[in-house]
């Protein structure tokens, strides 16, 4: 709950800086009357758009969970950042049309050294803005504010692509380069707003994360005991910062429930322990069969029915399908 309002009250100061931007930016397209200053103008405005949008998800991600909503309210920050994508994306072809119409019928830009002096000032504030906000998400694990973090760095970055423009106009007094770097400006946040969107359906689709998954699975493997037989059906669904892990355990058939349950808490809780984010571990316990005793190494096993073999190891290779091992997965002496 802690990081939870320290990322709020850091989204606050966004949105009240980007508009402070936006403000800043529009003065120097008035100085200037430069399309690709007028680009940058224009995306502030999305930025301020989107930095509210996200302060709304994240005061939403942080309420408790409750009936309506048992997983919690956190897969509103990938409909955040979906929309903050598709606003990018939305700026990004605005801009490649106005600055083509631009090329095509002649403009003229003028007082260029103030514009470069206003909008050079308002990408250094987006940069440290922007390096700030993506740390803070990734750390927090807020794809909301590490999208924000992304989108303010690729603003800074066109902002010092701009301004390279324009004073190579002031240098060589070539009026067209001011539409071709608005194109180039235009590409690139295009293309920012198409990763931001892929990431936020990804993340509503529910699609696996392999490296969360693989940290995961490692941990489990790392700390594993004789009597955790088997795991499969290994799946991680996201839902803001927490993740929820499901999958299927194999343990002794003899176990009590209380036995049982005691092994599945020992997982959760050493998950916990090892990982810097909060998981939920829903797992189906299977009991095992008798094809399973050559992939057990529980030594002092009463209702042991074949010789142990070998360990599987897992790993997403092998606990990612809805099956259970057995003496079928154990390969032949030699090979």
């Amino acid at each position: 709950m802690r990081t939870a309002r320290a990322n709020i009250r850091t989204q606050v100061v966004v949105v009240v800086m980007g508009a402070l931007l936006m403000g800043l930016k529009f003065l120097a397209w008035r100085i200037t009357h430069s399309n690709a200053v007028l680009s940058d103008a224009l995306e502030s405005i999305v930025n301020v758009v989107a930095g509210a949008f996200a302060l709304y998800s994240l005061l939403l991600a942080a309420k408790p969970r409750d009936r309506e909503h048992p997983y919690g309210h956190g897969k509103v920050e990938f409909i955040s950042a979906g929309i903050e994508g598709g606003m990018i994306g939305i700026a990004g072809i605005f801009i490649i049309i106005r600055a083509l119409l631009a090329l095509m019928h002649g403009h003229q830009v003028h007082e260029l050294g103030s514009g470069i002096a206003l909008t050079g000032g308002a990408g250094a504030v987006n940069l440290v803005m922007g390096l700030l906000l993506r740390r803070r998400g990734r750390r927090s694990h807020s794809i909301t504010m590490e999208a924000g973090g992304t989108h303010l760095l690729s603003d800074a970055w066109s902002t010092l692509a701009m301004l390279v423009g324009l004073s190579l106009i002031l240098i060589t007094g070539e009026q067209r380069l001011d539409a071709l770097f608005a194109i180039g400006f235009g590409v690139f946040i295009l293309v920012q707003g198409v990763r931001v969107l892929r990431r936020s359906v990804a993340g509503i689709m529910d699609e696996t994360d392999m490296v969360v998954a693989a940290e995961m699975v490692s941990i489990l493997e790392h700390e594993r005991r004789p009597d955790w037989v088997d795991l499969h059906n290994f799946r991680v669904i996201k839902f803001g910062s927490t993740l929820h892990i499901d999958c299927h355990a194999t343990l002794p058939w003899y176990y009590t429930l209380e036995q049982a349950h005691e092994r599945i808490a020992t997982m959760e809780h050493l998950v916990n322990a090892r990982y810097d984010r909060r998981v939920e571990l829903f797992i189906h316990m299977d009991p095992c069969l008798p094809a399973s005793c050559a992939i057990c190494a529980l030594d002092d096993c009463p209702e042991r029915r074949q010789t142990f073999q070998r360990r599987i190891t897992w790993e997403l290779a092998t606990v990612l399908d809805n099956a259970k091992h057995g003496s079928d997965d154990v390969p032949p002496s030699g090979s």
